[in-house]
């Protein structure tokens, strides 16, 4: 006598149905292809972006202070942090405002060129960004002091409202304390004497007169 187990499928539907559920080796091997589309698809889409960009200007703009004044501050001299500094204690003829700190490796390369502008004459506040206040007056001591004076920018805040990128940088500010030029990375005399001196001959001779700088000539020369 022959047990239900042991009798034939008569259902031919059911047979197809099982006939048809895929094995665990074709859902692994259909998982790889996936997988391994995935890394082409990216690609692909990134090499299509590439493509879109080619022809375009690759410049960063920064969203700066240029062209307006100073952010109003209150933070520390940096050679007596129980003094707080003000936009009222910024100088009132154009000055450079450079921003370093002694972990920054070309501040360092930046610094005897700051030195030889100070010889010269040329008013430099330093803005003192994220640094520690022991290793900022060793490096000071160490290479000399060419600001007429260093806030302490601990947070960075300052900085950022300026809109730097990254350490060094220099902003040139016209004796209404409107930036009006930004330099981004090292100041040496070949961007001394192609952008930095002929955008304070303007500021300065606008300063003397007593008068605001030609806007058509703050286009023309301090870019």
């Amino acid at each position: 006598m022959t047990s239900p187990d042991n009798m034939p499928n008569d259902n031919p539907a059911q047979n197809n149905d099982e006939n048809q559920k895929p094995s665990p080796k074709k859902k692994n091997k259909k998982q790889l292809k996936i997988w391994f589309l995935i890394p082409l698809i990216v690609f692909a889409g990134l090499m299509i972006m590439l493509y879109m960009r080619l022809g375009k200007p690759v410049e960063i703009v920064t969203n700066t202070a240029l062209e307006r004044p100073v952010p109003t501050f209150e933070l520390p001299l940096l050679s007596d942090t129980t003094r707080m500094m003000t936009n009222d204690n910024l100088p009132n003829q154009p000055f450079l405002m450079n921003v370093w700190g002694s972990w920054c490796p070309t501040c360092i390369i930046e610094h005897p060129f700051l030195m030889q502008l100070s010889e010269r004459g040329v008013n430099i506040v330093g803005v003192n960004y994220k640094d520690d206040i022991g290793n900022a007056f060793s490096y000071l001591n160490q290479r000399g002091d060419p600001f007429s004076m260093s806030i302490q920018d601990l947070s960075g805040q300052f900085a950022l409202d300026l809109g730097l990128t990254g350490a060094p940088e220099t902003f040139v500010v016209d004796g209404d304390r409107i930036i009006r030029q930004h330099i981004i990375g090292e100041i040496n005399e070949e961007n001394w004497q192609n952008r930095i001196t002929p955008c304070l001959m303007v500021l300065n001779k606008a300063n003397e007169s007593g008068g605001s700088p030609d806007k058509q000539q703050i286009a023309e020369v301090c870019q």
